[in-house]
């Protein structure tokens, strides 16, 4: 079996953050592999322990500092890594980014293809679903189980859904799936992992590498364009009412009324 695996470089989910320019940014702070995708990358090497023959590619698009997210994946035990890395590629939104992915994935034959359920630096989720109708493979999302059929040639998969969960009986491959967490539970890579991620080779590519024209991944093109960006105002301190029951409540009614304004 042929797995892709999508991966997004963020920035650590417990970092600082600030607004410049119109961009976040928290000087210091590491880069990580989006938490989510780590589940995707974890369910590709629990397959390839299951089905030894088969083989893992990892891609991921961004400046330099995307290799070391793509190490990891490695060293967690992908068997390749592909970096799509170009000047051009920079300020595109999610239809266009699924529309590289989608160019540099159809390059390789695949079975499977793995995403996270979405990114946690904008919360999105549309790569993976996007991604799946350019490659013309059915997709679902939110999956919190793959259970494979002992020839490996279609699946159960239990989605998570408000209230509870469903499951898709049979689902032949190639399919496409974002990973939820519940999942399974990302390894972290051992020594010899990174040892052994150090021998494997990242290949690059660009946009003419791809065939893509510099029309196409001009900004002007994003379905979604950004009007502003700011952080949310600070919070307020919290106030404890004293009193009698009655006299909480008068002071919480006059709170109400008079600064919040809500009545």
């Amino acid at each position: 079996m042929k797995i892709i695996v999508c991966i997004k470089q963020v920035l650590d989910t417990a970092a600082k953050i600030e607004i410049q320019g119109e961009k976040v940014v928290s000087p210091g702070s590491p880069f990580i592999m989006n938490p989510y995708d780590e589940f995707a990358v974890e369910e590709a090497v629990r397959i390839k322990a299951a089905l030894p023959e088969s083989e893992i590619i990892v891609f991921s698009m961004g400046p330099d500092s995307v290799k070391e997210t793509l190490k990891r994946a490695l060293a967690m035990g992908a068997d390749q890594a592909v970096h799509l890395t170009d000047p051009l590629f920079e300020g595109l939104d999610n239809s266009l980014v699924a529309k590289i992915l989608a160019k540099a994935i159809q390059k390789q034959s695949f079975d499977l293809v793995l995403c996270g359920r979405q990114a946690v630096d904008d919360d999105m989720a549309q790569v993976g679903p996007a991604l799946a109708v350019l490659l013309e493979i059915p997709f679902i999302t939110i999956v919190t189980q793959l259970q494979f059929s002992d020839n490996f040639q279609t699946a159960d998969i239990t989605r998570q859904v408000e209230g509870g969960s469903e499951v898709r009986k049979n689902m032949s491959l190639p399919f496409l799936v974002t990973c939820q967490k519940g999942l399974n539970e990302p390894r972290l890579p051992s020594l010899k992992g990174i040892m052994a991620a150090k021998k494997k080779e990242i290949q690059n590519l660009s946009a003419s590498d791809l065939g893509l024209e510099e029309g196409l991944l001009n900004p002007r093109n994003n379905k979604l364009h950004e009007i502003k960006l700011s952080l949310p105002p600070e919070r307020k301190k919290g106030i404890i009412l004293e009193g009698s029951d009655e006299d909480i409540a008068k002071q919480l009614a006059t709170i109400i009324r008079e600064e919040e304004k809500i009545i």
